[in-house]
Parts: C-alpha cells; sequence; structure tokens
C-alpha cells in the first residue's frame, strides 16, 4: 500500500544538540546464560499515592523478564519471563512496559511478551508487582501455538484509559500492524482482554517524485512499529514506525494516520545481502527528515497544565532525543543527548523511555528514564544494557523548555 506523506515537520538548521547528565543508573543487565540472558528495553515508572520517594522504574529485560528498581536505581523485585509452555516452543520475552491507574481499583503493569505473543499484566501495590494475568489470555494476533512459533507477534506497546475502558494499544513485530486491545476482569481477580481493532500503517511509500519507495530490510519482513505513547488528554496515539518516522492517529485506532515527522534515511534506496544480513544504501535523494536517525524508538510524553507540553522520541542512530511540542502540528523544538557525567556513562542507541512532570523524590523536577543499549563500562564481549534516571529540570533547562510539575495527575 503507498501513501503520500503530509504535516511534515520542517528541517532543522544549524541546530545543536545538548548534553545533559544522568543522576542515578540501574545496575547492568547482560544478554547471556550468566545473566540469565536480560536484555533492557523500556521502562515505565508507578507513582506511588501517598509518598513520590516510594515510586518505582518498571523495566524490561526481554527473556529476562521484568526488573523493579527504586529512584536511586536499586534493584527491588525480579520477576521472571514466563517459560516456554513446550519443549519447541519460545519461552517469555518480555519486550514493552506502561503503566495504568485505577482499573477496579487496582494500579497496573502491562508487558508485551514477543515471545509468546500475549500481554502480561501485573497488579502494582507499594512499588511490588503481583502477576494477576488471565491463564486463558488469548494471543494477541496469532490464533494457535505453532503460528506464534513461526510468526510475529506482540511486539511495541502503550496503555490507554478513556472513559469507556482500560486498552493497551499493540504493534506486531515486523508487520505494520497495531492492535486495539481491551482488559476485562476476570474471575479470581485475574485480568484478561480482548483485541477490539486492527491499524495497518503504510509499507510502502510514494515520494515527491512519484517513485514509490519500501525501507530495505530482510524478505518478508515490513517496517515495524515499536515505541509508542497514548496522549492521555487527547486521545491520541505517536507510533514510531522504525525505518520510517513518528505517526500521530486517534487512539481508538479510526481516522486517518499523519506522518509528523520523518527519520533521516527515509526514501533511501538499499538492498538486502544475506551474506552480511545488512542492507548497502543507494544514493539519498534527499526526502528524510532532520530529526531522526533510524531507528526512531521510544516515544514518551511530557504534560503541563495548559494542555501543552513535549513529545520526546528517542533517535537511536545518533544516540539522541528528539523534542517535539505535544500541540498543533508537532513542531521540532530541539534535540538532547544523555551524555557522561560523575562517574556515569551516557545514553546510547536508547530503546525505550519514559517521563513524567511529577516531582518523583529528589527527583522534584520531573524525571527522564531511558534505556541504554550499551552500558559502560564493558564486561569484555558481554551484551550490557541498563537504565538511566535524568533530571528533567536539567533538560528543560538546556533546551528553554518549561517545568510544570501540576502539570498532570498520572492517576486521572
Amino acid at each position: 500500500m503507498a501513501s503520500a506523506i503530509g504535516g511534515l515537520s520542517g528541517p532543522a538548521s544549524g541546530s545543536s544538540v545538548a548534553s545533559v547528565g544522568p543522576e542515578a543508573e540501574t545496575p547492568s543487565l547482560f544478554d547471556d546464560d550468566a545473566g540469565g540472558n536480560a536484555n533492557g528495553d523500556d521502562p515505565a515508572v508507578w507513582v506511588h499515592p501517598s509518598d513520590s520517594r516510594r515510586s518505582v522504574v518498571i523495566a524490561t529485560a526481554k527473556q529476562g523478564g521484568l526488573y523493579v528498581y527504586d529512584l536511586d536505581g536499586r534493584q527491588v523485585q525480579h520477576l521472571a519471563a514466563p517459560a516456554a509452555p513446550g519443549p519447541d516452543d519460545e519461552p517469555g520475552r518480555f519486550n514493552n512496559v506502561d503503566v495504568t491507574y485505577g482499573f477496579g481499583g487496582r494500579d497496573l503493569a502491562i508487558v508485551s511478551d514477543r515471545g509468546r505473543d500475549t500481554l502480561r499484566v501485573y497488579a502494582v501495590s507499594g512499588g511490588r508487582l503481583t502477576d494477576v494475568t488471565d491463564p486463558a489470555a488469548p494471543f494477541v494476533f496469532n490464533t494457535t501455538q505453532e503460528q506464534v512459533d513461526d510468526a510475529e507477534t506482540a511486539y511495541g506497546l502503550a496503555a490507554w484509559k478513556d472513559a469507556t475502558g482500560t486498552y493497551a494499544l499493540v504493534s506486531r513485530r515486523h508487520r505494520t500492524s497495531v492492535a486495539l486491545v481491551r482488559l476485562l476482569a476476570r474471575p479470581g481477580g485475574t485480568i484478561g482482554y480482548q483485541r477490539v481493532r486492527t491499524l495497518d500503517l503504510p509499507a510502502s511509500f510514494t515520494l515527491p517524485d512519484g517513485t514509490s519507495w519500501t525501507p530495505c530490510l530482510e524478505p518478508g519482513e515490513q517496517p515495524q512499529v515499536e515505541g509508542m505513547v497514548v496522549d492521555q488528554d487527547k486521545d491520541v496515539l505517536y507510533a514510531a514506525q522504525e525505518d520510517v518516522g513518528i505517526w500521530r492517529v486517534r487512539a481508538d485506532l479510526t481516522g486517518t494516520p499523519v506522518l509528523i515527522d520523518r527519520v533521516r534515511e527515509y526514501g533511501v534506496p538499499g538492498s538486502y545481502d544475506p551474506a552480511t544480513d545488512e542492507c548497502t544504501p543507494g544514493a539519498d535523494p534527499g526526502y528524510g527528515g532532520r530529526h531522526l536517525a533510524a531507528d526512531a524508538e521510544g516515544l514518551t510524553l511530557y504534560y503541563r497544565e495548559d494542555g501543552k507540553g513535549y513529545l520526546l522520541a528517542s533517535s537511536q542512530g545518533d544516540s539522541t532525543f528528539a523534542v517535539y511540542r505535544r500541540e498543533g502540528s508537532n513542531a521540532h523544538l530541539g534535540q538532547f543527548r544523555v551524555g557522561e557525567d560523575d562517574g556515569i556513562d551516557g545514553v546510547e542507541h536508547s530503546d525505550g523511555s519514559t517521563v513524567l512532570n511529577v516531582p518523583l523524590g529528589d527527583f522534584d523536577e520531573g524525571l527522564f528514564v531511558a534505556h541504554d543499549g550499551a552500558n559502560a563500562p564493558a564486561d569484555g564481549d558481554r551484551e550490557n544494557t541498563n537504565f538511566k534516571l535524568t533530571g528533567w529540570g536539567d533538560i528543560a533547562g538546556e533546551l528553554d523548555l518549561d517545568v510544570d510539575t501540576d502539570g498532570w495527575d498520572p492517576r486521572g
């Protein structure tokens, strides 16, 4: 399917990248047998109802499951991913996580399990998580275990709550699909879900010169979505299609998606080399954006009291974060990176991130948490990831953005 592109933000000219330092980090996660095959990906923050100092960061580690950290970055809980249902099946592999409040009086962390094509649901109380997933919860995109083992599964995730219920927006790995899934109370205090509808974003695009372009990927793959966030006040979903850019669409997946920014590589032809498992790019026709280097990854929103605020996006290819206006046409406002400071290394190749405007313990002007895909110091050849905690006030000061600690109540 081809798509003409409109509503794009203008290119930056002569812009510089600000650098801010992290104030805390979590322990190293190692993606090998000795490290429990833990590979960090996506964080969320649960806000304690009465004592912000007891709020926690909840983070996915793929086959390593879920890790829970305090605001100093110390681990306080670990929950394993589910085992494989059979000897030839995939084990659980947690990809993305988000938090929602007040579902039947309980706060929940919702996780996409890409190994099992399911959602896992955890009740959060006092900063501790308890699995409350309905044992009969269905697959999100497939219908049989055989399909799950051979097909594309649940990948990115964002929670959404409105007057009609509590939902998760779930993307499908290696496909352009995003599904709207409604959470349902089940017997015994468990929580299940039901898919409501699915939206397929474009897989190919009509360029300004009239030619058609498809991002270069492995044969059979489509340009997938992972990073997503829902504007809870405006009922708008932002979805990062990794090799394309950022889309804006109604959270109920009705209406027409608008591409608000493109990756720099947009429109660049490429040829896939099976020997190297890489794409060789051709000549750049100059149709790409200026603020995102593929992959476009984690998205998160900073809320202001006046209904305005900021959309933040991980530009994974150059290890920076782009900042856009939350309102209007989502104009680009600036770029920053989380750099090395006071003995803590910076953030590189970030997947997921989250920001909150509310005061949280020592982060009295809000908190930004980002996955670091290349944590240091290195330990030989072991893949080393973790999460960095940075004060929002430092980011706002560098980019002349607002600090508004009254801007949003995450509990509604």
